[in-house]
Parts: C-alpha cells; sequence; structure tokens
C-alpha cells in the first residue's frame, strides 16, 4: 500500500493536478475527466509539435520542387523558341520575333526573382523554426557530419601523392634525358595501349591518389535541402545519415556546369577558330579557366558517349593537364570556387581546413615537365571499333 501511495502521489504531482477539492466527493466520471485534461496538457503540445514538424517537412519538400523547377526553367529559357498553334482559338501573336531566343536580361530577371522568393520563403521558415523549437541558424547538430575518426586523418593520403609525384617526375626526367615522346602513333602499336611506364604510373598512381585526397570528406548535396537546412538545424535526428559521397570528377562537371561552360566552348567564335586553327581574339593566351572548361568539354565529348567510368574521366583531365602544365593552375581554381567547397566538403576534410595548398605545392613539382600523354586511352579502342563500322 505504501508503494502504491507514492506512485500516486509522484502521478499527481506530475500531472500537476488540482487538490484543494475533496476527491472523495467527484464520481468516477468526474475523476477520468479531470485524469484525462492533465494528461492532455502533457500530451497534446507534443502532438502539436510533432504536427508543425510534419508541417515543416511538407513545406521543405514544396521548396525543394520549386527550386528545381526555377532551376529548369531558367536553364531552359535560353533554348525555347516561340511555337505556332493550330487551335482554333484566337490568340494574340507574340510581339518577339519567330524564332529569337529570350532575351538574356529577362532571364537574368527570372533567376533573381525566384532567389528572392526563395529568401523569403526561407526567411520565414527560420523565424517559424527559432519561435517554435526554439533553435538557432549556428546550431546544426555535431551528429550530422559525424565521421570516423580514421576517415579525417588525410595524413597518409599526402604521403600517397607525395610518393606518386615523385615517381611520375623522376619517369619523366628519365624519359626526357633518353630524348623519349610518348606520342599518338607509338602508342598505337601497344595492344593495351598502357604499357608505357610513366602513363601507368600517371594513370594508376598520380591519378588515383590525387582522387583519394580531393574525395577526402567530398559529398553529394542536394541543391534544395542544402538551401533549407541551417532553418530547421535543430528538428535533424541523431541517427541522421552520413551524406552520399561524389566522385571527385563530379566536382570539375560541377565547375563545368556553373560556369556555363559548354555556351562558352560551342560559342561561335570557337567554332569557327577551331576549324581553320585560328586564336580567337588575336594571340591572347586562353585563361587557366577558359582551357580547364576546354578540356572538360572534351573529355565529356569522348568519354561521355561510352558511358566510361568516372576514374576513366579524370585520369583524361589530369593527362591533358600534365600535358598543358596546368595542372596546378586547373586544381586551384576548383579549390578556390568557395560555392563549391562550402556545397561539397564536411568542415573536417582536408580541402575545408587546407584549401589543398600543400598538395598544390607537392604537385608545382611536376609543373615544369614536359608531358605529351596520350589522353583517349580508355576510349581508342573503342573508337577504333566504331570507325571500323
Amino acid at each position: 500500500m505504501e508503494r502504491q501511495r507514492m506512485i500516486i502521489n509522484e502521478l499527481i504531482k506530475k500531472l500537476d493536478m488540482d487538490l484543494s477539492e475533496d476527491f472523495a466527493k467527484l464520481s468516477p466520471e468526474e475523476l477520468r475527466q479531470r485524469v484525462d485534461a492533465a494528461i492532455a496538457q502533457i500530451v497534446n503540445p507534443a502532438r502539436v509539435k510533432e504536427q508543425l514538424v510534419e508541417q515543416l517537412k511538407t513545406q521543405i519538400r514544396d521548396l525543394e520542387m520549386f527550386i528545381n523547377f526555377i532551376q529548369d526553367e531558367v536553364g531552359g529559357s535560353g533554348k525555347v523558341e516561340d511555337a505556332q498553334c493550330d487551335c482554333g482559338g484566337s490568340y494574340k501573336p507574340s510581339s518577339r520575333p519567330p524564332g529569337n531566343r529570350v532575351n538574356p536580361e529577362d532571364a537574368r530577371r527570372m533567376q533573381e526573382t525566384g532567389l528572392q522568393l526563395m529568401r523569403r520563403v526561407l526567411a520565414v521558415l527560420q523565424i517559424f523554426a527559432v519561435s517554435q523549437f526554439g533553435c538557432a541558424t549556428g546550431q546544426i547538430p555535431r551528429t550530422l557530419w559525424q565521421k570516423d575518426q580514421d576517415n579525417q586523418d588525410f595524413s597518409p593520403l599526402i604521403e600517397k601523392l607525395e610518393l606518386s609525384v615523385e615517381r611520375v617526375r623522376q619517369l619523366a626526367l628519365k624519359h626526357q634525358q633518353a630524348e623519349h615522346v610518348i606520342c599518338s602513333s607509338e602508342l598505337q602499336d601497344i595492344p593495351l595501349g598502357g604499357r608505357d611506364e610513366l602513363t601507368l604510373a600517371v594513370r594508376r598512381e598520380l591519378t588515383l591518389a590525387l582522387r583519394d585526397l580531393l574525395a577526402h570528406g567530398l559529398y553529394a548535396s542536394s541543391p534544395g535541402m542544402s538551401l533549407v537546412l541551417a532553418p530547421i538545424a535543430c528538428l535533424i535526428p541523431a541517427f541522421t545519415p552520413s551524406p552520399q559521397t561524389m566522385h571527385p570528377w563530379e566536382l570539375f562537371v560541377k565547375y563545368y556546369k556553373a560556369k556555363n561552360g559548354r555556351a562558352f566552348v560551342e560559342s561561335p567564335a570557337r567554332k569557327l577558330s577551331q576549324s581553320f586553327a585560328l586564336p580567337v581574339t588575336g594571340a591572347v593566351v586562353a585563361t587557366p579557366k577558359q582551357s580547364l572548361l576546354a578540356a572538360i568539354h572534351t573529355v565529356l565529348t569522348e568519354h561521355g558517349p561510352f558511358k566510361r567510368s568516372a576514374d576513366s574521366e579524370l585520369k583524361a583531365l589530369v593527362c591533358m593537364a600534365l600535358n598543358e602544365q596546368r595542372l596546378v593552375s586547373w586544381l586551384n581554381l576548383i579549390c578556390k570556387s568557395g560555392a563549391l567547397v562550402q556545397s561539397h566538403y564536411q568542415p573536417w576534410s582536408y580541402m575545408a581546413n587546407t584549401g589543398f595548398e600543400s598538395a598544390l605545392t607537392l604537385l608545382s613539382r611536376l609543373s615544369n615537365l614536359k608531358f605529351n600523354l596520350p589522353v583517349d586511352l580508355a576510349v581508342r579502342q573503342l573508337k577504333n571499333i566504331k570507325d571500323a563500322f
């Protein structure tokens, strides 16, 4: 009886029930109503909070869909042309001449309007989250980016890169001293195309070591979720799974798309210059950005139709960079791209912590060496088969 009385007293305290009245005078139904009301005071706020969380999730999904819609609209606005309508109803013809593209100024204004609208929606979500749940944008839980301590140590990756750089450097010096030049015609006679020692060292050692270091802390972020993550940071459960990893080659592709690489490479001026082997603007040397966009475009054009792996495409890009003595400058463009680094690298990553400086210093040892590496090893046989048919 004593234990039962103690339990009842504790329940009365937790339920915050009013004991001023004599419960002996109340009927069983009235007592049940009093208890239900006391329990509801505790349970209902939790249910309301769950409903608010569900509403927030729904709004976030709608916002992500809206963001994707805006991106598709802006991305495709430059290609949409006026179409003729054959329906019976009367309509006003477009004031724009048929066949003309959307004015770039209109596309830019549309993009700015969409971004302003998204900022307003995010501000409302943030105010709502702070007022209802008492969390701020800086309270992103540490568990979201948790990773094993072993994976955060990048010193083995640096050592691996240093060894591969030194090996490639020694082989390149050896080949230069022997006046050995790796040219495409020589490699045609090699059955597998990759028997050359220097080529193997670049593709299988240097590129893979560089890939592993670039992949340290690299993840694929959702464009919508990255925008709405901070306002609802306190709602993210502690068991949130780790973000999906991303191949470093995709980072170069994202840079290519962000800088409108296709529009730059396929511009009429560049098409004419390539056709007649003339410089685009007099004798001006291409900037690192222009050469990087052109190189990525070349790799995508040659490897895309044959569905080659991301490793093969990254190897081709590294070979092109060494041939043009631009490996450090191209990587530096990626490292200095704040939007890419902030969106795809975790805070503990090598890129976010060091800016890739020590790796660039190591790779600079190869900047003064001349290379003539094959770029299309992964697709050469496939192209030959295609040409044969």
